[in-house]
């Protein structure tokens, strides 16, 4: 799915990888406390999960599945926003920016997959 603004686009299969790759990245500036291993190791998979779900509606066998996987999709958003909060950045002030950042990107893929899956309850 690809929507173009202005001179831009927007295709959510990309977005979705860019942010499972910014966490990680996001991850490598962290304190190795044993919470914030824990949390990072959450946020990896979920992360990942956000864009490895939207990549399977997209090749969907069904509506249903379709919809099945927007949900999930939508889900793992926010589960890694929980797990973005719960990392401690206190010690680092770029990582706390970066986590706000991260967890409003995590916000916007929820309230997209949550239209998405809207559009398709609508469409029935």
């Amino acid at each position: 799915m690809s929507e173009s603004v202005g001179n831009r686009t927007f295709d959510l299969e990309e977005r979705t990888y860019a942010f499972a790759r910014d966490v990680r990245a996001f991850v490598k500036m962290l304190e190795r406390t044993i919470g914030n291993v824990e949390d990072a190791r959450q946020v990896i998979r979920s992360s990942g999960s956000v864009a490895a779900n939207y990549i399977e509606a997209n090749e969907a066998l069904s509506k249903k599945d379709f919809r099945m996987r927007i949900k999930i999709s939508r889900k793992e958003a926010k589960e890694s926003r929980l797990w973005l909060r719960m990392i401690d950045t206190e010690s680092r002030p770029e990582a706390r920016d970066k986590r706000e950042q991260l967890c409003s990107e995590a916000q916007e893929l929820m309230n997209i997959c949550g239209a998405i899956f809207r559009k398709c309850e609508e469409g029935e």
